[in-house]
C-alpha cells in the first residue's frame, strides 16, 4: 500500500464530556475509496467530524499529507484540500442548484476557475446541469444528495469525506447515488465514506473499517470483509 495521505492515530472524542470514540486509528491512501461501516451510533459520524475539524479530539492525532492538522477548524481543512459532506445533505433549500454549487467554491475567487469546476460537476452529474436554475428544495432526495456531493467537489478537494449518503433515500435511489460516488475518482479525488448500508458500501470500496462502540473492530480489503463470517452475521443478516 502507498503512503497514506490521511492518518488518524488513536483518536478519542466525545460530546459534553461523554466519550464516543475510544482510540480510532485508520489510514487512507491517495486514489482509494475507503468505507467506514457499522451500526447506527457506532461513532462513524463522530470520526468524520473529528477528521474534518468540526470536533477537537481529546486524545490522538490527525495527519493530512504528513502535516499534523489535529483540531484545525473545518474552513482551514477545506483550504488544505479536505472537504466534508455531512449527513442530511444540508443544502441551501431556497437557492438554486447553481447557487448552491457556487457556494461550494467559496475559497476560489477566480471566475474562470469556478466556471471550469461547474463544467466538471455538470459532466459528472448531468441532471444538475438540467436543473441548474431549479431551487434545491424542489428536487428529489437522490438529486439533492448528488447536489451535496457536487457542492463538496466545487472546493476541488484532494480528499472528500462523505457521510451517510443513503440516509433517508428510497432503495431505488441508493444504488444511483453510490454509483455516483465511484465516478468521483474521475476527478482524481480520494474518497472516505461512512455508510450504514454495509453491503452496498463494501461492494464499491477498496478497503473498509468496521467500527463498533467507538472502536475499530475489523479492517481490510472490502472483499475480505464481505466474506468475513462476523460481518455477515452482524451486519448482513446472513
Amino acid at each position: 500500500m502507498a503512503d497514506p495521505i490521511l492518518k488518524v492515530t488513536d483518536v478519542c472524542a466525545g460530546y459534553g464530556g461523554v466519550p464516543v470514540l475510544h482510540g480510532i486509528s485508520l489510514e487512507v491512501c491517495e486514489g482509494e475509496l475507503v468505507a467506514i461501516v457499522g451500526a447506527n451510533g457506532a461513532g462513524k459520524t463522530t470520526t468524520m467530524r473529528t477528521i474534518a475539524g468540526l470536533m477537537r479530539p481529546t486524545r490522538g492525532s490527525v495527519e493530512f499529507y504528513e502535516e499534523d492538522v489535529t483540531g484545525l477548524p473545518a474552513h482551514v481543512m477545506v483550504k488544505k484540500g479536505l472537504t466534508y459532506v455531512p449527513e442530511g445533505r444540508r443544502l441551501f433549500q431556497k437557492l438554486s442548484v447553481r447557487e448552491n454549487l457556487e457556494l461550494g467554491a467559496f475559497t476560489e475567487r477566480n471566475r474562470d476557475v469556478i466556471e471550469e469546476r461547474l463544467a466538471r460537476v455538470y459532466d459528472l452529474f448531468p441532471i444538475l446541469k438540467e436543473r441548474s436554475d431549479q431551487k434545491a428544495e424542489t428536487m428529489s432526495g437522490g438529486e439533492q444528495q448528488m447536489l451535496a456531493i457536487a457542492r463538496g467537489l466545487m472546493s476541488a478537494p484532494k480528499l472528500i469525506l462523505l457521510d451517510e449518503l443513503s440516509l433517508g433515500l428510497q432503495p431505488s435511489l441508493v444504488e444511483r447515488v453510490l454509483r455516483a460516488v465511484t465516478e468521483i475518482r474521475r476527478f482524481n479525488v480520494t474518497v472516505l465514506m461512512v455508510e450504514q448500508r454495509v453491503l452496498e458500501a463494501l461492494e464499491i470500496a477498496d478497503r473498509g473499517y468496521v467500527i463498533q462502540s467507538g472502536r475499530v473492530v475489523m479492517s481490510g480489503p472490502s472483499g475480505q470483509l464481505l466474506n468475513s463470517e462476523e460481518v455477515k452475521r452482524a451486519y448482513l443478516g446472513i
